[in-house]
């Protein structure tokens, strides 16, 4: 009704602003005139508003409703801006630190990272899942942690060469036909970057939150914030950022030198309001482990690296019971 009363009064203040007889004066052709403009920037306004609306309603339409992973309490992803940072080891040795805390939790790791599979290698695993009753994967476990990856379903030389739709089909099949069982925590180790993968998990699953890997190098800590950023545009929260690589120590005199600089993720983490989750070193003994299949958290639980991870655990454990105290 509103519009179509619009429309009248606007053919008939036009008629009146441009068609004056001879009988009119000035006074009425441009009041008539000023109310034929008035008008017309109302109905423009009415119109804009119903149109951004339609587009909200149809963009909502479009969008995956969000699914719980079945049997899955809390959903952790762990992702970068780039890769190289070390965001796969950190992955792993997060879900380890995070049973190395609390026993009592079950905890399962999900490789989401399809082009470049690292679960396999650094949880020492190799085979093709079994498939349940109802015809769901079981995975495949090391060290208490029961993992999925791509890695088990393509032989390990071969290149995954895959368009969008297949990336889609394999994030989708990983998230809704794996049999996890019951898991208090579910880590989820992402694609480097902010590109498809990324924003179908989050659209598909509600996210727990999520872990920002970064080095304290500037390019890396420029990709980092993008990330960031785009998990809260997805109303993902950010649980806090990780500095990895953060010093080396020099296994003979003890030096310590900051190769990729010092305190970056640091101040990152307070320019966009996030927790600081903690720094893991550049140790030769972390490398070595994760190339071996033997992560530092389980090969060498009293070292100081492994103490590393577990504070980051302790961390992240911190920021879920805060956002679910509110």
């Amino acid at each position: 009704m509103t519009l179509f009363t619009y429309c009248r009064l606007f053919n008939l203040l036009k008629v009146k602003g441009t068609k004056a007889s001879v009988f009119q004066n000035v006074t009425e052709i441009t009041h008539g005139t000023c109310y034929y403009v008035h008008l017309k920037r109302c109905r423009g306004s009415v119109d804009n508003k119903g149109l951004q609306d339609r587009q909200k309603r149809q963009m909502v339409r479009g969008l995956p409703k969000q699914k719980p992973i079945t049997g899955v309490k809390q959903v952790i992803v762990v992702a970068s801006g780039k890769g190289g940072v070390g965001k796969s080891t950190t992955a792993v040795n997060l879900a380890l630190g995070l049973m190395a805390i609390d026993q009592s939790k079950s905890v399962g790791l999900l490789d989401a990272d399809v082009y470049g599979p690292s679960i396999p290698k650094l949880m020492n695993l190799k085979g093709h899942p079994e498939l349940s009753d109802d015809n769901r994967m079981i995975p495949l476990i090391n060290y208490g942690v029961p993992c999925m990856s791509v890695g088990f379903l393509v032989e390990d030389a071969s290149p995954i060469v895959w368009r969008g739709l297949m990336v889609m089909s394999a994030i989708e099949r990983l998230l809704r036909q794996v049999e996890w069982g019951s898991l208090d925590y579910l880590v989820v180790d992402m694609p480097p970057g902010t590109g498809d993968v990324q924003l179908s998990i989050t659209q598909n699953i509600p996210i727990a939150g999520a872990v920002i890997v970064s080095t304290p190098q500037d390019v890396a800590l420029l990709d980092a914030r993008r990330g960031a950023e785009m998990f809260k545009k997805v109303n993902v929260p950010v649980l806090g950022l990780v500095q990895n690589m953060s010093v080396f120590q020099c296994p003979n005199c003890h030096h310590q030198t900051h190769i990729f600089g010092s305190n970056g993720a640091r101040e990152l983490a307070e320019t966009i309001r996030v927790r600081f989750l903690g720094d893991i070193p550049l140790h030769i003994n972390i490398r070595e482990m994760s190339d071996k299949g033997q992560p530092i958290v389980i090969s060498s639980p009293d070292s100081s690296e492994a103490e590393a991870y577990r504070k980051v655990a302790s961390a992240v454990i911190r920021s879920l019971d805060e956002l679910n105290m509110i």
